[in-house]
């Protein structure tokens, strides 16, 4: 199947099981997102024919790019005149939110292949255009972009380590870099900035708890 093909799969699946919904922490955007985790999830495994599948992480608001969203919202001048990349992107909101406070271009990275998809949706119905790339960045140098954000990457012990060696080099060249997590187990706060933080409405579906405190950090 072409990537256009599968993208307008996608789109059509999306669009059959999810609803346009407000995120509670960024109300004046609005994403396709699904009500419940196991119904989406399992059914994302049948249009695609394979078990063992991550969570669809793009089906969600999750709490860290509900966090990062906020601020960049509320703090326009850091993204304004600037380019965005959004790491492990998602539903894009991140991206979406950048553009809305005035970045000049997003592009919004992920694995997933429904991401293409979902984060085309979702720029339609906020009237932005997002740039998307569907590759693994963490195996090059990251791209020279001024502001890389990143939400809800500690998952996983490896993985977060990973992302923390690339986002410091990415600060290490001169690119700004800000990260929103919520307390994640892999999360670790060790020599970075602290900038905000919120208490963000989510669900037991998803959390712990239905306000999770989420903290959007600078790398320094």
């Amino acid at each position: 199947m072409s990537a256009a093909a599968r993208i307008t799969d996608s789109r059509a699946f999306i669009l059959a099981n999810t609803r346009l919904q407000r995120p509670p922490h960024a109300p004046e955007l609005q994403l396709w997102l699904a009500d419940e985790v196991t119904p989406i999830w399992r059914m994302t495994e049948e249009e695609l024919g394979a078990l063992g599948l991550p969570p669809p992480f793009w089906a969600f608001a999750w709490a860290g790019g509900q966090a990062l969203a906020r601020y960049l919202l509320d703090h326009p001048e850091v993204v304004a005149g600037r380019t965005v990349l959004d790491f492990a992107t998602g539903s894009g909101l991140v991206a979406i939110a950048a553009l809305r406070a005035g970045a000049t271009a997003a592009t919004a990275c992920d694995i997933d292949p429904f991401c293409a998809a979902a984060v085309a949706l979702n720029g339609e119905a906020n009237g932005v255009a997002i740039t998307f790339l569907e590759e693994d960045l963490l195996d090059r140098p990251p791209p020279p972009v001024d502001l890389i954000t990143a939400g809800d990457i500690a998952y996983e012990g490896p993985l977060a380590a990973r992302v923390r060696r690339w986002l410091e080099a990415a600060r290490a060249r001169g690119t700004q870099v800000l990260v929103g997590d919520p307390g994640r187990t892999y999360f670790d706060p060790k020599g970075l900035i602290p900038l905000a933080e919120y208490r963000v409405e989510t669900t037991r579906e998803l959390e712990d708890m239905e306000i999770k405190r989420t903290g959007v950090w600078a790398l320094p």
